[in-house]
């Protein structure tokens, strides 16, 4: 059989790859609009946060004005919130609450989910729906009763009169979130484990949840930003300090007279407690991308 003779391309002599080069013409960079498209996002992103931390540096008569840059920088805001009792006492509260509500929320969201994911039993996407559903329900129009309830019981104005509604809104994301993490697990992976003398449960903590640990580091960082933040909740079953998260308890911070309003420890107060959620995404965010976006993309 005759075999064909190699081209001058396949050759690579230099003036077919030229001409070859010259025909397709000069290889073209990316727009440069493209960068100022990404330049403008990142600046609008950004630009509120830098403006809080630039007003947190003002006092005084400088908090009235708009500049870029504040005229005589100081930490005095910073000093002011940090001496004062009742937002330390907040930060305590927000922390064991948050964390307590991350926690308990993994727990039992995870067994919720994997039953949901592997068992076969009737009507049990009316009850992810059911779950679900538990999120369109407007917190202020639970707020009221809650309230009542919680006073009735007598855990007004305490962490576990806190802890109870956060979890109630944070499962269903949990849940939600993780029931498509265990459905992608192959189940033969707890099969085999069960072959070697593994029970359910050991199959269940030792397999399962190592592999969805992308889906429980997204879950738990979403929980404890919502259980963080959260605001109307805290601010309608607190009354004192003793259980005051820190949103509410910045909703009570005051001037030095007044009819003045405190921009400035307000500003500072809100750029201490940015910071645990910033570091959260920076140290995490390769477990943030993966879980969101693991699913998305089949074979």
């Amino acid at each position: 059989m005759a075999t064909a003779a190699p081209t001058d391309v396949a050759l690579g002599k230099p003036g077919v790859l030229a001409r070859e080069k010259a025909r397709k013409g000069p290889r073209k960079g990316p727009n440069p609009l493209l960068y100022v498209a990404v330049a403008g996002i990142v600046v609008f992103c950004l630009f509120p946060f830098y403006w809080l931390i630039n007003v947190s540096l003002k006092t005084g008569a400088d908090l009235s004005g708009a500049d870029l840059l504040p005229p005589n920088p100081t930490l005095a805001n910073y000093e002011s919130i940090f001496r004062n009792d009742d937002f330390i006492k907040a930060l305590q509260n927000s922390a064991i609450v948050s964390l307590t509500v991350t926690l308990l929320s993994l727990i039992i969201g995870s067994f919720c989910a994997y039953a949901l994911a592997r068992l076969r039993f009737r009507g049990k996407y009316f009850i992810l729906a059911a779950v679900l559903s538990v999120t369109t329900f407007p917190g202020i129009a639970i707020a009221a009763p809650l309230f009542k309830l919680w006073t009735d019981l007598e855990i007004y104005n305490t962490l576990i009169g806190l802890i109870i509604p956060y979890l109630t809104f944070a499962l269903p994301l949990t849940i939600y979130i993780l029931v498509s993490f265990f459905k992608e697990i192959p189940k033969t992976l707890e099969e085999a484990a069960l072959v070697d003398g593994a029970t359910n449960f050991q199959a269940f903590y030792k397999i399962v949840i190592p592999l969805a640990a992308p889906g429980m580091a997204t879950t738990a960082i979403l929980t404890f930003i919502f259980a963080w933040n959260e605001f109307l909740l805290a601010i309608t079953l607190t009354s004192s300090s003793a259980a005051r998260t820190v949103p509410a308890s910045i909703a009570f911070f005051t001037g030095s007279t007044q009819f003045e309003q405190p921009l400035g420890t307000i500003s500072a107060a809100s750029v201490v407690i940015s910071i645990p959620l910033i570091l959260l995404v920076l140290l995490f965010q390769k477990r943030i991308v993966a879980g969101l976006t693991s699913g998305a993309v089949k074979g």
